[in-house]
């Protein structure tokens, strides 16, 4: 698939899940009570939780080439391309290659084409890189892991209904999480499963399965500039498709630029196709309070304010049977709350199909 998609990033919500924090503690009344063992076992648990942590830690944070320091405060590690998180996985354990050959690219795509251009990640926007023979990845840290409900939970979406279990995903864009970054920033990221979300697959590099090979994108680093409401527009272009000679589902951010892959033995059906392809907007609602979230989508502004104020994609693509892009045909449009989030499809000339969407969440409109 292929897209460009813009919004007043600041309040972007794209596959967002926030996860409700929860915090252990011993009752002080216990331990008034002569309950001292109860604070002792708590003690325990928080040592041992600590070590959980750490230990994942270890396991995510690879060793470092080089370290850059983000304007953002985000330390990104330059990691050896055979030392990143995919090469914990079975298949690729103990090999330090990665597809050398560059993919196919889609019949009438134009490399450079589309969005992106004018917009970088703030750790890169002062020159640096990371050297040839590694990948930048965002270093993570023991407060990230504390914001999550669980150690388990932690870069993880909650499960799918049951209904969509045995599903294959492959997904980037980019999004605002405050639980999982710690800020309200928009980043750019990637997210996998072969399940639903039940058991397998994970945002960004926080798990064994995206095979980055770019030493220019960070995911899950923060990108600039973002679009201001009645002001300047910026969007991205992304394009995923399936290399036909490898069978990786591959993933090129704005001009050009090869991000890197999801290897096809990570998948069931996505080994062989895709049957659906989907665009849009996702937020999590816990309805706190009994009343829906407040939590915007897009740029918080309904679909039919339309151009400079409500989030966007245009020039929805799809890749065929035999790697040609075309354009997205047969839409369906769905909007599972229409009353707090909307959408509104359309077509023309320059930006051929693409659709307006987004929301305030709660409001007068959205009880």
């Amino acid at each position: 698939m292929a897209a460009s998609w813009g919004c007043r990033a600041a309040q972007v919500v794209a596959f967002l899940a926030i996860l409700v924090l929860a915090e252990a503690a011993a009752a002080a009344a216990a331990e008034a009570e002569g309950g001292n063992d109860t604070a002792v076992r708590s003690g325990e648990e928080l040592r041992k939780y600590q070590r959980i942590i750490r230990s994942q830690l270890r396991k995510i944070n690879k060793p470092t080439i080089k370290t850059i320091q983000s304007p953002d405060g985000d330390l990104i590690d330059c990691v050896s391309t055979h030392l990143q998180p995919a090469f914990d996985h079975p298949v690729l354990q103990g090999s330090e290659a990665v597809v050398e050959d560059p993919p196919e690219r889609p019949k009438g795509y134009k490399t450079g084409g589309g969005g992106g251009g004018g917009i970088q990640q703030l750790w890169s926007g002062g020159g640096e890189t990371c050297p040839e023979g590694t990948v930048p990845i965002r270093r993570t840290r023991e407060e990230d892991i504390l914001r999550a409900s669980s150690a388990r939970s932690f870069g993880r979406k909650p499960p799918a209904p049951a209904a969509s279990a045995e599903r294959d995903s492959v997904g980037g864009s980019h999004e605002v999480s405050p639980q999982l970054y710690g800020d309200n920033s928009p980043r750019f990221f990637t997210y996998w499963t072969t399940d639903a979300y039940r058991e397998t697959g994970c945002y960004n590099l926080l798990c064994s399965g995206f095979v980055q090979t770019s030493n220019r994108i960070a995911i899950g680093a923060a990108i600039s500039p973002v679009s201001a409401y009645n002001g300047k527009q910026f969007d991205i272009s992304l394009l995923i498709w399936k290399d036909p000679k490898h069978g990786n589902w591959w993933l090129e951010f704005g001009p050009g630029v090869l991000v890197g892959y999801w290897p096809s033995y990570l998948f069931n059906h996505l080994a062989v196709h895709a049957t659906m392809v989907q665009f849009g907007g996702e937020i999590f609602n816990t309805r706190p309070a009994g009343v829906h979230t407040s939590t915007q989508m897009g740029s918080g502004h309904y679909a039919e304010q339309g151009f400079r104020q409500a989030a966007y994609f245009r020039n929805l693509k799809v890749v065929d049977w035999d790697n040609s892009l075309i354009p997205a045909a047969n839409l369906k449009v769905i909007a599972d709350h229409p009353n707090c989030y909307d959408i509104q499809a359309r077509s023309n000339s320059v930006w051929g199909n693409y659709f307006y969407f987004g929301g305030p969440g709660r409001s007068t409109r959205c009880p």
